[in-house]
């Protein structure tokens, strides 16, 4: 199985967060890999990655990055696979610095952002881009989002369970 997503954080430090990304593409049985890949002290082998990715199958590409948070544009000027950005929370800007850097790009180098720490988003968004072309990735989209609204419902009835001596509903 070869993977079609590629998870890149800018250090391992940024596992945490982007777990939360592999866990749902394993859940949606999605082949991904995942490598660690700085743009200020592997520029190298970051540009080297971005520029074969697609020819090794990668249809998506999921990077995130703290701080300066140059590691999703630099892939992104390298390549012409869609890339989405995942701002880390880690300096004392909280994060709000990566997500400038990330979602300030130029114009021809897009990135997709996702919120501070968004990494769930990240492969949210990279299933329904590959759904596009995958109709049993579709279903299992669908299922997935009509699950959220299920999830819903069922707090508004847990809600109306909650008695107050005030509440009218």
């Amino acid at each position: 199985m070869k993977p079609i997503v590629s998870i890149i954080m800018g250090s391992t430090s940024d596992l945490p967060v982007m777990e939360k990304a592999m866990k749902f593409l394993d859940d949606m049985e999605v082949p991904f890999e995942v490598n660690a890949l700085s743009a200020h002290r592997t520029p190298d082998a970051v540009e080297q990655f971005a520029k074969t990715a697609k020819e090794h199958g990668i249809r998506v590409i999921i990077a995130g990055a703290g701080m300066a948070a140059a590691l999703p544009g630099v892939i992104a000027a390298s390549t012409p696979l869609p890339v989405i950005g995942v701002p880390i929370k880690g300096s004392v800007l909280d994060g709000v610095d990566a997500l400038y850097s990330i979602l300030q790009m130029p114009p021809g180098i897009p990135v997709a952002t996702v919120a501070i720490n968004g990494a769930m988003n990240a492969a949210i968004l990279a299933c329904q881009m590959l759904a596009i072309a995958d109709d049993t990735l579709a279903a299992k989209m669908e299922s997935y989002k009509a699950g959220l609204g299920a999830k819903i419902e069922k707090a508004n009835k847990d809600l109306a369970e909650v008695k107050y001596r005030f509440k009218t509903n």
